[in-house]
């Protein structure tokens, strides 16, 4: 990896950084570490912070219409306060825990079409620039495999992944925005719904498991969606008998012959026998339920394996951002347009 760029504040003669992470994918709520290495410029200079960002590539829609940007959701400081001497080369190491609720980008080492990247923001002689950018790879945690693996076996194929600007109402989401996993129904249930959307808002104690279906509509009816909420803990993974509990969960989804909006006859409940209220989608806060579409363009053809087992039958991701780069430092030329 080279040193991307130059302070622009500072001009040719400023420092430059690379932010070196450590191979291998992390899960969420682990541990991210690494090295920011930065070369001195043409004179002596006074690091005031380094500062990390992780970015995410998230759609939006407002009005009909969906948007795609950058957004920000989690900064640490990493350290500053000292002199770098001209072309003085230092490396300053790194490790902070990810946010529990960061989403996962691959699963089993192949691509799932979502893009995060960390990002380095150099602060100088109190100017500041965001000088480096490199992409973050996050496996699932042991439950959320647990529950994929699960799907899979069940008959369920994943066709695409996205990341959605808004909340969930009735959750315990924290950050901006929550990732959506899209699978085809099982052959059985194929008369039923269209498709079913799986949402992990994970936290230290356990996990939500907010599930959405896209149901088809009868010869007198029309279709509608219907949205549930269970709650999973992350200890005992391996006690649980998850082909069953998963197919419980989507046998109660997709009987579920209520009109949207009105509570379950089923209640929800978690793998343990705890309820849990239902929940419904709200996108910015206008209170109607959300189904995404295809997205970003992450829609991933996968074999009848289905989503975990067989995985490496082959994924054939269209229209994905070719350079994780070309994506955020669009979004940092609009900022620095802004700020001019």
């Amino acid at each position: 990896m080279v040193f991307k760029r130059l302070l622009g504040s500072l001009g040719g003669g400023g420092p430059s950084v690379d932010t070196v992470l450590d191979p291998g994918a992390v899960t969420p709520g682990g541990t991210l570490s690494g090295q920011v290495h930065l070369k001195g410029g043409s004179a002596d200079f006074t690091v005031e912070h380094i500062t990390l960002e992780l970015v995410a590539h998230v759609e939006a829609e407002h009005d009909g219409e969906e948007a795609e940007g950058a957004v920000a959701f989690h900064r640490q400081m990493m350290g500053g306060n000292f002199r770098l001497a001209e072309g003085e080369l230092r490396s300053v190491p790194f490790s902070f825990p990810l946010p529990w609720e960061t989403p996962i980008t691959e699963l089993y080492g192949q691509d799932l079409g979502i893009t995060l990247g960390v990002r380095t923001e150099l602060g100088i002689a109190g100017g500041k620039d965001k000088g480096d950018l490199d992409p973050l790879a996050v496996r699932p945690l042991p439950v959320q495999e647990a529950i994929l693996e699960a799907l899979g076996r069940l008959g369920f194929g994943f066709t695409s992944a996205d990341l959605e600007l808004g909340h969930i109402l009735g959750t315990g989401q924290q950050l901006p925005f929550y990732q959506e996993i899209e699978v085809a129904p099982a052959p059985r249930y194929a008369h039923q719904v269209n498709e079913i959307e799986v949402t992990f808002l994970a936290g230290p104690a356990g996990m939500e498991v907010v599930l959405e279906a896209d149901k088809r509509g009868g010869f007198l009816s029309e279709g509608h969606d219907t949205v549930s909420r269970y709650t999973v803990s992350h200890h005992g993974v391996d006690q649980v008998d998850w082909n069953a509990e998963v197919e419980s969960w989507m046998r109660q989804l997709v009987e579920h012959r209520a009109s949207y909006g009105s509570p379950s006859p089923y209640g929800s409940h978690d793998a343990y026998g705890h309820g849990a209220p239902r929940a419904d989608k709200d996108h910015h806060g206008d209170g109607h339920g959300h189904r995404s579409g295809p997205g970003m363009g992450t829609a991933v053809a996968m074999g009848a394996a289905g989503l975990a087992v067989g995985v490496v039958g082959g994924m054939v991701a269209a229209e994905a951002v070719d350079e994780i780069g070309d994506f955020f430092e669009g979004d940092e030329e609009e900022e620095e347009g802004d700020e001019g």
